[in-house]
């Protein structure tokens, strides 16, 4: 650390998420949405939601840490076709530190094959599951800031350097926001054990890595440079995670739909018109329409003019 080196706290250079402007985006299509589409995007929601908080939670024990370091949050990096989501990138006096964060309910056991395997409980029932590798998905944003650094080096020997402490500068962990959720990792291989831990002991974690590191730390100017680094090549990610809802809320059946004051008919319209036909539930007019989904699309029948209050169709 240098003699004039000043930074004591974090500083936050990227704040934002676009977690949560899916969020909002989810919340507006739900307001439209009726029915078994609506149940879909509210599991969705529930879904970016608890990984929000889980960030959230992150967050907080980063800004009171006390440790000095700059923190990227939400970080979207792309290199020759390849693509990495990280949810913090903390860039610390020795190391850089790529944190993945997971707001799991239930219980996670990792077992000595490093599969993780969750254990969901109901009462006197419970369910395991595997559940994908947080382990393998940073092992994964790692090599590819392996590859972006590589390339902006200069000189082979620069390079060669550079590949050879890349493991011992930047870190892998998985950090567990929900405090209720208990890890086994009795079998775990060690390795593993030291990546993944509970939120509230990041900091702690951050320090005693910086402690035991033998390279030599970076100062203000250089954690800043390093950190700006990262902020520079961010992108936008060009996935829009809403999409396949709206496109399937264009196809559906508006709740009001053929609900209006039926339009004045001339002679020869009325005469080929087809005869009113009335709900067997409601008692209300029905309407020809077709499925847009499941093994009936295409299919015509009759729908009650009340969905989604009422539920009545005729098949033709």
């Amino acid at each position: 650390m240098g003699v004039f080196d000043k930074l004591k706290e974090p500083v936050f250079l990227k704040d934002s998420s676009e977690a949560e402007q899916q969020l909002a985006a989810l919340q507006k299509l739900h307001g439209k949405a009726v029915g078994e589409l609506a149940q879909t995007i509210d599991r969705e929601i529930g879904r970016v939601n608890a990984g929000i908080l889980g960030e959230k939670a992150v967050r907080f024990e980063l800004q009171n840490s006390h440790i000095p370091m700059f923190v990227l949050h939400d970080l979207f990096l792309e290199y020759e076709g390849l693509t990495a989501q990280i949810d913090y990138l903390i860039v610390t006096r020795k190391i850089v530190f790529v944190v993945e964060c997971k707001n799991l309910y239930g219980n996670i056991e990792i077992n000595n094959a490093g599969d993780f395997i969750r254990t969901i409980t109901h009462g006197r029932s419970s369910k395991k599951e595997g559940i994908y590798s947080p382990i393998t998905q940073n092992r994964r944003h790692l090599e590819l800031i392996k590859q972006i650094r590589s390339a902006e080096k200069g000189d082979f020997l620069t390079k060669a350097l550079f590949e050879k402490h890349f493991s011992g500068n930047y870190h892998s962990v998985v950090g567990l926001a929900n405090p209720k959720t208990i890890l086994y990792d009795r079998y775990a291989k060690k390795e593993i054990r030291q990546q993944v831990i509970r939120a509230d002991q990041l900091a702690e974690h951050i320090r005693k890595a910086n402690a035991a590191s033998k390279t030599e730390p970076w100062n203000d100017k250089e954690m800043e440079s390093l950190a700006r680094f990262f902020l520079g090549i961010h992108q936008k990610s060009k996935t829009d995670y809403t999409v396949k809802y709206r496109e399937a809320l264009a196809s559906q059946v508006p709740p009001t739909a053929e609900a209006a004051e039926p339009k004045q008919q001339t002679a020869t319209s009325t005469a080929t018109a087809e005869p009113k036909i009335t709900c067997p539930k409601c008692g209300s007019v029905m309407v020809r329409r077709k499925a847009a989904r499941g093994p009936n699309t295409g299919k015509e029948f009759y729908g009650c003019t009340n969905y989604p209050k009422c539920r009545g169709i005729i098949n033709l």
